[in-house]
């Protein structure tokens, strides 16, 4: 009789084996993807979002404190030290958040946060840049404290599927939007709040080079190019690069409407440039106490805590619906990681004086493009640190050529819609308000509170108080005093 045993039987529906240990860590396999995917997705999501690295430092580093004094010290702006240290923070986080959460999120200085710390925390009497990073960092503690409790996780996990559907649908809108504002596609009108181009009409060569982007990076997708997003940004880099050395066409401005949005494409002298790395480190946890009082401390925490606690979760559900990753209640994998790691965003991002650090929604570009792990997120971070010393590349690319991604993105995302029972006003009007506000205000926070207030209305009127879950309330009425902000600062005469 043979001892030989019978062969298995193998299921088609088993996962493949990993193939490496890279693999393994990071479940790549296991989650559909390859080593090359999340490579590709981890550039996809850097050029989306590396304008962070010339934007930010406009918005902290060209305006003076309270005291005179500019960000990193002097009497004049050191736009390159706070690039480099932008870079470095949002490379150090983000590689953080692919180890230690395993997410295809990154994470860099938040737009909207950087202008609150720069327009009204540092400008505050008495004020320096130290005493305002100081209150980043101590927000960013309050939020870990938060997370660590508990707190944030059970408030997210509170939050209804319908909403969480919503947020990521709004979220689509909103980048999408950013798409077409940061190209000049869209912009201020006369008379209206946006208009078509310049006057209601396209003119110009930078809107010319993100419309032949954008329809490069629509026929590639719908031809399932792999990389194709990526391909789009080089491709239309290198456009734009001779575009700019025919036409001269040069930075936008009042008496160039038709000018390049943030960078000016344009071939650099030198590759390499040595990164100033002395901003890292200038805060001053308590100065701020000793300046404005304790009451104004935490109100101006308050304030910024309450957009950073929500603009995550919102992100944390786009990037996880547009991967696949959210399990039937719309929670993603290794949520309390993922909190963690972004908490510790803005403590880093004010003790390195670049403001508060958050998940990036651009992030969903490199999930378009395959990203599925946080391998992906390790590729963005090790491209942001490689920009410390590459900072003249990165420029290279303008908002023009990375635009056209957010805009298919936005499509991508937006497509959600149709889970969302239209029919039920129970459901449908928080839902819309969430997903229309966040493009109307251009905030997150904002389309977020409108529906957490919205859905706590509804259920009242319908009287189904048992259906709101208790920190449901707690959130709704959080909002309610976040969008009363400016009359109670006003009150307390901070």
């Amino acid at each position: 009789m043979s001892t030989t045993p019978p062969p298995q039987e193998t299921r088609d529906d088993a996962p493949a084996a990993p193939r490496s240990a890279v693999d393994r860590f990071f479940k790549i396999t296991e989650r559909g993807s390859t080593v090359g995917s999340e490579i590709r997705g981890g550039l996809v999501t850097f050029f989306t979002m590396s304008y962070i690295i010339v934007l930010n430092p406009l918005i902290i580093g060209t305006l003076p404190d309270s005291t005179g004094e500019f960000l990193g010290g002097g009497d004049a702006p050191n736009l390159a030290m706070i690039a480099a240290a932008t870079a470095l923070v949002a490379g150090v986080l983000s590689i953080l958040m692919g180890v230690v959460a395993n997410f295809p999120m990154a994470l860099a200085a938040g737009l909207g946060l950087n202008a609150v710390v720069a327009y009204t925390v540092a400008q505050l009497p008495g004020m320096t840049w130290a005493d305002a990073m100081g209150i980043v960092v101590l927000e960013g503690l309050v939020i870990l404290v938060l997370v660590l409790t508990g707190f944030r996780g059970a408030v997210f996990r509170a939050v209804p599927r319908e909403l969480k559907i919503a947020i990521g649908v709004g979220i689509g809108l909103f980048i999408a939007l950013i798409g077409f504002v940061n190209a000049g596609f869209v912009r201020q009108g006369q008379g209206t709040p946006l208009e078509l181009g310049s006057g209601g009409s396209l003119a110009g060569w930078p809107v010319a080079v993100f419309v032949i982007g954008l329809i490069a990076a629509i026929v590639l997708m719908v031809r399932k190019v792999r990389g194709g997003l990526l391909i789009a940004v080089i491709g239309t880099t290198v456009l734009a690069l001779i575009v700019e050395a025919i036409a001269k066409v040069g930075a936008a401005g009042e008496d160039n409407v038709g000018g390049w949005h943030q960078n000016v494409p344009a071939v650099p002298d030198s590759l390499v440039d040595l990164p100033d790395l002395s901003l890292i480190g200038q805060f001053s946890l308590f100065g701020a106490v000793g300046k404005i009082g304790v009451l104004a401390v935490v109100v101006l925490v308050f304030s910024i805590l309450l957009a950073d606690f929500f603009d995550t979760m919102g992100t944390m559900v786009a990037v996880g619906q547009e991967a696949k990753l959210l399990d039937e209640d719309g929670n993603p994998p290794r949520s309390q990681q993922i909190l963690v790691v972004d908490s510790l965003g803005a403590v880093a991002g004010g003790m390195g004086s670049v403001s508060s650090n958050t998940a990036y929604v651009e992030s969903t570009s490199g999930v378009a493009d395959g990203a599925r792990t946080g391998l992906a997120s390790v590729v963005t971070g090790i491209a942001f640190l490689l920009a410390t010393f590459l900072s003249p590349l990165v420029a290279m690319v303008p908002s023009e050529a990375a635009a056209p991604v957010l805009v298919v993105v936005g499509f991508l995302m937006v497509a959600q819609v149709a889970d969302l029972d239209w029919k039920s006003p129970e459901v449908a009007i928080p839902a819309f308000l969430t997903l229309a506000l966040m493009p109307f205000t251009y905030s997150i926070s904002v389309g977020i509170g409108a529906g957490f207030i919205a859905f706590v209305v509804v259920k009242l009127a319908l009287g189904k108080v048992r259906a709101i879950h208790p920190l449901m309330w707690v959130a709704a009425l959080a909002f309610i005093v976040y969008f009363a902000l400016g009359p109670i600062r006003d009150l307390l005469g901070v």
